[in-house]
């Protein structure tokens, strides 16, 4: 097909009269080959548009916008923008602030195609331009989107789009509906005290995990363009007093929609703790507005059959959107996902993974572990994802009270955990290689699994995915495999070192600290009271005690001890593996069990690290690193065993020359690796699907 395209490119050249020549041109000759190029270009462009209108495909002047929620929700009387209260609007009209000179840092060519957009069109020099607010699309119509939120707990009131503007809504070649946003695009009247820009760091973050989710199989927004410029603002990464200007930079962001908890929010009467109200208190007529077009246009089979009783079709819609929610925490925690901020704010109308800030991929197993260094209470850690949220389903339930009671939704949210733990079994079923289903068992192995990853701080990823490696009892090289499968298991334990190291450092205030000790001490009930700090407390005393344990300990002792938990736990493991066998082919269920496990356990995820490298690479103007990543995100599952060769897994991973001296300070889910006086980087080659160096360990997000 493309060489018949080239024919006809040609074929049209000759009709206007173009030559190609090997001999210098003369003046008049440069003249007409620059209004041939000039023909080239034209023709090219018509020639695009035709071959990708006969293969569905669209162009930036083709695009079928049809922009259905500013056609039902109500908007914003007000067009000028400044930061107000909005009652009574789901939007504001509102238009991205230009930047200068934008240019690509890089582009997902598999999320660009939910809009019928293919790389010709994103190679396009006016692409840089509708990819940073500078232009346009025909068809689009921009504003910011009004909601609430319940942050750490507690009702903030009014937040909304601060720095994100909704472009319109593409219907592609399928039918399908995808919104298309702007994130970083200026200053809105939800922006607050804030500048409404991103930076490099943060949208660098958010553009790779956002791809990196979805070709790990997990629900999520997509983001089809990363674009920076020279405009600047001013960002203290560091909290240091000495702030620096940095590179404005957008994140098109694609869903198939932006609605969130919050935005269910905005009728929410004032609240008794902080004393803050949704801007449209009592607008049952706008809920009722709301919830007609969310269950209409994204969840139509349920309004096809209860449209005609309102308050059922809303139920319905809770009850779905509680086990999409259960169901997503589960892919979570199944990967090792952190999200970091799961503020009402931040969760999906529609269950994906929403607005990447502070996220994290553990590294080695701690269920108790924070992604995010302002979470000084631990509200959101790895093993409090679940929990939180099924609380947040609760606060969306209370949010639509008014059109379906509390004493009808809440009923519903005991299906969570049970929707929760069910999905979650499967999952882990898969990571494992089991396919016939022994409940009690499998369950006793994953939480034995978990327990020993745990006590050996084994790295999360690279545990499960080498189990794989492993044949099953009675197949060749079982048991070689199975003293290979030990040793690479205990390589990714953490030494004694690094234990000492991740330990070493309070998580809490000292003085704050202590003066908690000293009211405890005298009142000890008092515990029970401290709300986010009591678990905050007690995880600084558990540190103090780890501390005391790791003294005396040699490395020997500590892989000794390791060993003998691995393997009593593959003992059990091989146990259970002898009844995927047992009556079958062995050597046909083994391939069949390697191939589900190969599928399910990546063996790419973007670790901090490997952000933070790209980032480095990207903020000295060298943009194929961020790219180099974003193609091995979208081939999480490459076949190559973690036991054998790393091919196209080395990356040039940013380090200190002098590990000591890293340290980390990040703002706005924005990571960075540096000291207080210059980031003096060196650079090692190190395998991106194996253990993280030492330094990635100073590395915190917030």
């Amino acid at each position: 097909m493309f060489r018949c395209l080239v024919h006809r490119i040609l074929s049209e050249l000759r009709k206007t009269g173009f030559t190609f020549s090997r001999s210098s041109a003369t003046t008049s000759q440069c003249k007409e080959n620059l209004s041939n190029k000039q023909q080239i270009k034209t023709f090219s462009v018509l020639s695009s548009k035709r071959y990708r209108r006969r293969n569905g495909m669209a162009t930036f002047e083709t695009l079928k916008f049809d922009n259905l929620a500013l056609r039902c929700l109500p908007i914003d009387s007000e067009e000028e923008n400044y930061v107000r209260q909005v009652p009574g609007a789901c939007f504001s009209r509102v238009k991205p602030t230009p930047v200068e000179s934008p240019v690509m840092v890089a582009y997902s060519t598999p999320a660009m195609e939910l809009l019928d957009l293919g790389e010709d069109q994103l190679q396009r020099s006016e692409a840089v331009d509708f990819f940073s607010g500078n232009a346009t699309l025909k068809g689009s119509e921009t504003a910011a989107h009004c909601y609430c939120g319940h942050q750490f707990g507690h009702f903030s009131g009014q937040l909304g789009d601060g720095a994100a503007m909704y472009l319109g809504e593409v219907i592609n070649k399928k039918g399908e509906r995808w919104e298309i946003q702007l994130k970083g695009a200026g200053p809105t009247p939800y922006s607050r005290s804030a500048d409404g820009r991103k930076v490099l760091r943060s949208t660098i973050r958010e553009f790779l995990c956002s791809e990196a989710m979805h070709f790990l199989g997990i629900p999520t927004t997509r983001a089809g363009t990363c674009v920076t410029s020279e405009s600047t603002v001013v960002r203290d990464i560091f909290y240091s007093g000495n702030p620096i200007n940095e590179k404005c930079t957008l994140v098109l962001r694609i869903a198939p929609t932006f609605l969130r908890f919050g935005s269910f929010e905005i009728f929410k009467p004032m609240d008794g703790v902080t004393g803050r109200k949704g801007p449209s208190v009592g607008r049952s007529d706008i809920l009722t507005q709301m919830l007609d077009y969310t269950v209409k246009t994204f969840y139509p089979q349920i309004w096809e059959v209860h449209g005609a009783d309102k308050q059922t079709a809303y139920l319905e819609f809770f009850k779905e959107i509680i086990q999409r929610t259960a169901r997503l925490v589960a892919d979570w925690q199944c990967v090792g996902f952190c999200h970091g901020v799961l503020n009402t704010d931040n969760m999906s109308a529609v269950g994906v993974t929403i607005d990447y800030g502070p996220y994290g991929f553990m590294d080695a197993y701690d269920p108790g572990y924070i992604c995010n260094g302002s979470d000084d209470g631990g509200r959101y850690a790895y093993d409090q994802q679940p929990e939180i949220c099924k609380w947040n389903c609760l606060k969306l339930a209370e949010a639509i009270h008014m059109a379906v009671p509390l004493s009808v939704t809440t009923p519903a949210l005991d299906s969570f955990m049970e929707v929760y733990d069910k999905h979650y079994l499967e999952k882990m079923r898969k990571k494992f290689g089991l396919i016939k289903r022994v409940d009690d068992m499998d369950k006793d192995l994953v939480a034995n699994f978990l327990d020993t990853m745990h006590k050996t701080s084994a790295d999360f990823t690279n545990t499960f995915r080498c189990l794989s490696d492993l044949p099953l009892p009675g197949c060749d090289e079982h048991e070689q495999k199975k003293a290979e499968v030990l040793q690479y298991i205990l390589s990714q334990c953490s030494t004694i070192a690094e234990l000492r190291k991740a330990v070493s450092k309070p998580r809490m205030d000292p003085r704050q600290f202590q003066m908690f000790v000293m009211i405890l001490q005298s009142n000890p009930e008092l515990l029970s009271q401290l709300g986010g700090a009591q678990r905050s407390v007690l995880q600084e005393l558990q540190r103090i005690e780890k501390v005391k344990e790791l003294q005396g300990v040699s490395e020997d002792n500590q892989r000794e001890s390791n060993e003998k938990l691995w393997k009593d736990w593959l003992s059990v493991y091989c146990d259970r593996l002898r009844l995927e066998g047992e009556g079958e082919d062995c050597e046909a269920v083994n391939r069949q069990r390697v191939e589900v496990m190969d599928s399910t356990n990546p063996r790419f995820i973007l670790r901090n690290y490997i952000a933070q490298n790209a980032i480095t690479a990207a903020e000295m103007g060298d943009f194929s690193e961020v790219r180099r990543v974003l193609w091995l995100l979208e081939n999480p599952f490459s076949k190559t065993s973690p036991l054998g060769e790393r091919d196209v897994s080395s990356g040039q991973v940013s380090a200190s020359a002098d590990d000591d001296s890293v340290s980390a300070s990040v703002a706005d889910g924005e990571a960075r690796v540096g000291n207080s006086a210059s980031c003096a980087l060196g650079v090692m080659d190190v395998a991106y699907d194996s253990k993280p160096p030492d330094w990635s360990r100073e590395l915190r997000v917030t």
